[in-house]
């Protein structure tokens, strides 16, 4: 375990937009960043310095989301002139376009399986279309609501508490609850099984823009008309990173698929793309075991996109709770671009499986094992929930061991400090 975070580090900017920035996604080979402009242009950016960038033309009003499906091979494009488009994120540009709503379209998404795309608009509706013929297959109304079950076509639940309004949502990673930006300044996390506030986060000082979870789950990040990008660790409850580089607003942000990186876009028209660093050795075994529950779930349900808007509410480790709800407002000193308002203790990394979860393991994948599908899910389940609550302990008892050395510390330091300040000395 290292003794201290490494910072998150600028590795490049890219400016070709004419106008502000309003969309950004990374793709998941890592090749490729698309983003959407006021501009009504669909850019590429190669990761590959040598490699140019790829400016699409087709919409008539500004690109207001992008987003690439899952195998990388389409990007999705939402726009102010209502229609949706879909690329071929090649030098060619190739695209279909459809007439989607009629209204602002806000917002795209794939399913997790690359299969459907949900569309959401100024007209109210959000509505969900097969991505091979663009096929339309049912509409969600009323849309002041935010959480809709997609097998039930059903409002999940609605949430009325925030003072501005919403300027967008996540989900965290697990599907337990999620996070919103608001025109209040503030930044929210509701748990969608409850429906109570988990945390409330005042850290900005003008409107927040976007936001994205870390794909751990124990970080987010934010973006805002204050011109900084904030890091909040969801697992303290406090603001970690605050990173300066757009010169006025910092309109989105979005952290690519394994974390290890996240871009930002502006109203100065940059794109940012900035090296996450300070996750590298914590999480890629939490990754792993997060990436092998959300592949058993998805096994459980055959393959369906039923988690498109609801998401699964297996509990994670190191989920923001409402006990970790404060801020901790800490000095810093600055390092280049980003200042860092106090040293953070890490979360240690995920171990591999327990004994237990292997021997279950080991059960289900057994050849000749009359185990039924569903009991043999939901094993998995619980065996993956004590595996959960072991971390969790494991990690509250190595924040202990570095809080008591911390005290140890701070005490020698005022023993040095009273024997210098002693007459004679």
């Amino acid at each position: 375990m290292n003794s201290a975070l490494e910072d998150p580090t600028l590795e490049r900017h890219f400016k070709g937009h004419r106008d502000t920035i309003t969309c950004v996604d990374f793709n998941s080979n890592m090749k490729q960043i698309a983003t959407g402009s006021m501009d009504s242009c669909l850019m590429i950016w190669n990761m590959k310095p040598q490699m140019r960038a790829y400016r699409f033309v087709g919409h008539k009003g500004a690109v207001m989301s992008v987003q690439f499906s899952p195998s990388g091979h389409l990007v999705a494009s939402a726009s102010r002139d209502k229609t949706v488009r879909l690329w071929v994120p090649s030098m060619k540009g190739e695209s279909t376009v459809f007439r989607a709503h009629t209204g602002t379209v806000r917002s795209v998404s794939f399913s997790s399986d690359g299969q459907s795309l949900v569309t959401a608009s100024d007209d109210k509706t959000v509505k969900v279309w097969t991505v091979h013929r663009q096929k339309f297959l049912f509409s969600l109304s009323q849309h002041i609501n935010w959480i809709w079950d997609k097998t039930s076509r059903e409002c999940v639940h609605s949430f009325y508490e925030h003072g501005g309004h919403v300027n967008h949502v996540d989900f965290h990673p697990s599907g337990t609850c999620i996070a919103a930006a608001s025109t209040d300044n503030t930044v929210k996390v509701w748990d969608i099984r409850s429906h109570k506030l988990l945390q409330h986060y005042q850290v900005h000082s003008a409107v927040v823009n976007g936001l994205s979870f870390h794909p751990s789950g124990n970080y987010l990040i934010t973006a805002s008309n204050d011109s900084t990008l904030k890091i909040l660790d969801l697992v303290e409850g406090r603001l970690l990173y605050t990173l300066h580089g757009h010169q006025g607003p910092a309109t989105c942000v979005a952290f690519s698929r394994t974390g290890d990186f996240f871009a930002s876009g502006g109203s100065d028209e940059q794109v940012m793309v900035w090296k996450t660093n300070f996750d590298a050795e914590d999480y890629g075994e939490l990754l792993h075991l997060q990436q092998r529950a959300t592949s058993v779930e998805g096994a459980a349900v055959n393959g369906d996109s039923r988690t498109l808007l609801r998401g699964s509410a297996a509990p994670q480790p190191n989920q923001a709770t409402p006990e970790l709800a404060g801020l901790s407002n800490g000095q810093g000193s600055c390092s280049q671009s980003l200042r860092r308002p106090s040293q953070a203790s890490r979360v240690p990394s995920a171990g591999p499986l327990s004994s237990a979860q292997r021997s279950v393991q080991q059960d289900l994948e057994s050849p000749g094992q009359a185990v039924p599908s569903a009991l043999a899910y939901t094993l998995e389940h619980i065996v993956g929930q004590l595996d959960v609550l072991t971390q969790t302990v494991a990690i509250l008892e190595q924040r202990l061991t570095l809080m008591e050395d911390k005290l140890k510390e701070c005490i020698d330091n005022q023993h040095k400090i009273s024997l210098q300040l002693q007459p004679g000395e």
